[in-house]
């Protein structure tokens, strides 16, 4: 099943999905986030509009990569979902990526096991006082460093923790990355926890140059985030996108990271609109090639699977 918002899904149920979207975002920093850093009355007049166009396009499936002390809020997203029908996913986990601004006091010196009993709880009992439960697992790492490239030593720790809660849960990992070498490092972690690497999700795989990197990735098993969909030139876009369609077609994601009601700028601030990826990238697509059975595999079935409780 998927974990929504609302309640299990069966994974035929999610649709064409959105795998790595934003809703609301805090960028203050850990210390300082809350919720009342943003009126969540009107975040949900702003916001409803621009997912009901996704709607409208037939988006069915929408995933909320938005993690704790970052401006996550579950009774916002239960909000918006049953006003939308849109199967709304949350998450637990911590962001340790802007060199560790994001992250609690307590995850800078915790230990593996004890982050990992923090999300396993939230996945158990609910996150925030309520009955919502995560869909997957969010965590965040800066680039790795040195030769050969390793993560932070805080980095690591989060990412053992998002393995063994992922091994305990079944949940998936979307980790923000970027950069191949850090990709790579965490699938070592995942390996050396006995966690497969189907349960991994290269987030931000637009940003890494090197397209061996991304093969690497995918060639290993987990799934291959392109999520800048609309914020650069298709043209692009593409030349980065269809050899791994080409390929490796059963491990390639595709999102567009929009959305960002800032919460401490006047109305929210710019608002990115969900509709570049159905607008005008899927037609980029298909006029390169790409069958529609492929595209059903992008939109459809591959987000199904990433995001289905092991």
């Amino acid at each position: 099943m998927i974990q929504t918002v609302l309640g299990p899904i069966r994974p035929d149920a999610f649709g064409f999905a959105l795998p790595h979207e934003h809703v609301l975002c805090d960028f203050i920093g850990a210390a300082a986030t809350g919720p009342h850093r943003w009126d969540a009355d009107e975040v949900f007049r702003t916001m409803l509009p621009y997912l009901r166009q996704a709607r409208d396009r037939g988006v069915t499936g929408f995933v909320d990569c938005t993690p704790a002390y970052i401006g996550r809020d579950v009774r916002l997203l239960q909000r918006l979902a049953r006003e939308t029908g849109l199967h709304i996913l949350t998450n637990t986990g911590y962001y340790g990526a802007a060199k560790d601004k994001y992250l609690p006091t307590h995850a800078l010196t915790e230990t593996s096991d004890a982050l990992a009993a923090r999300w396993i709880r939230e996945w158990e009992k609910g996150i925030d006082g309520t009955d919502v439960r995560p869909g997957f697992l969010k965590i965040g790492v800066d680039p790795a460093e040195g030769t050969p490239p390793r993560l932070s030593e805080v980095d690591a720790r989060i990412v053992r923790a998002a393995a063994r809660a992922s091994k305990r849960t079944g949940l998936s990992v979307a980790s923000h990355t970027g950069q191949g070498a850090a990709a790579l490092a965490q699938l070592a972690i995942f390996a050396e926890e006995g966690v497969p690497a189907s349960r991994f999700i290269y987030v931000h795989a637009d940003g890494e140059k090197d397209a061996d990197a991304r093969r690497q990735v995918a060639v290993k098993g987990a799934w291959v985030e392109f999520d800048a969909v609309g914020s650069r030139p298709a043209d692009e876009h593409l030349k980065q996108v269809l050899p791994l369609v080409d390929a490796y077609p059963d491990r390639v994601l595709l999102s567009m990271d929009r959305g960002w009601y800032n919460a401490g700028e006047p109305n929210g601030g710019k608002i990115r609109d969900y509709n570049a990826l159905h607008d005008a990238f899927l037609p980029s697509l298909r006029a390169a090639g790409v069958r529609e059975a492929t595209i059903r595999k992008l939109t459809v079935e591959n987000p199904a699977k990433a995001f289905t409780k092991g």
